[in-house]
């Protein structure tokens, strides 16, 4: 996975809430195994008609909007455990999903795949979308993780997000789980050299 540690992007807005994963990324396209690829189907049934012809009211078809954030209405990534969400999301070109509230299981996977979930309270959330949505579509934010703020540069205004620490050194160095094992492969060693083994 890519590092993480400061993205200064604009981003696009999603007010819709109780987005589930079929949404995301429906059923009939979960046949691969690898990560590619997924972003394409990402929010296919909203995002194209049945020819596959963008629809053009769709936010991601819309020029005015663009960047490495989803801003998403409340209680995203809801309904089954499907990791390809997470998948299609990332491999299409986000690294940060901002929403008042998440799916547990999609928070998980999310974060085991170099996507970081930031969770604001709803009064935020309500905000960035009149921002985005009604004062500019190029309006930057700064997501730091290692000081877990997120900057709204056009308010002067900054909140601390909340994140696992292991996971946030995963992203910071960009480690999935086995990645994270194999750095700490001399600590390991140590460990089981001074481990008293009894057969």
């Amino acid at each position: 996975m890519e590092k993480f540690e400061v993205l200064r992007t604009t981003a696009v807005p999603l007010p819709i809430e109780n987005i589930d994963t079929d949404q995301i990324i429906p059923a009939r396209f979960l046949k691969a195994t690898s990560r590619e690829g997924f972003g394409e189907n990402l929010f296919r049934d909203w995002r194209y008609n049945g020819d596959g012809t963008p629809k053009q009211d769709f936010v991601m078809n819309n020029p005015r909007y663009g960047g490495s954030i989803l801003v998403a209405g409340k209680n995203f990534g809801c309904g089954s455990s499907r990791e390809h969400a997470a998948w299609a999301i990332y491999d299409a070109g986000f690294k940060v999903v901002i929403s008042s509230y998440f799916a547990d299981i999609f928070r998980g996977n999310a974060l085991n795949n170099g996507l970081l979930p930031l969770q604001v309270t709803d009064e935020m959330l309500q905000r960035l979308f009149v921002q985005i949505m009604e004062k500019g579509p190029n309006t930057e934010f700064v997501v730091d993780l290692p000081k877990q703020e997120f900057y709204v540069p056009a308010w002067n205004e900054s909140v601390s997000f909340e994140i696992d620490s292991y996971k946030k050194e995963c992203l910071i160095n960009g480690y999935d789980d086995i990645d994270f094992l194999v750095n700490q492969k001399e600590a390991i060693e140590a460990y089981e050299k001074k481990k008293a083994w009894v057969y």
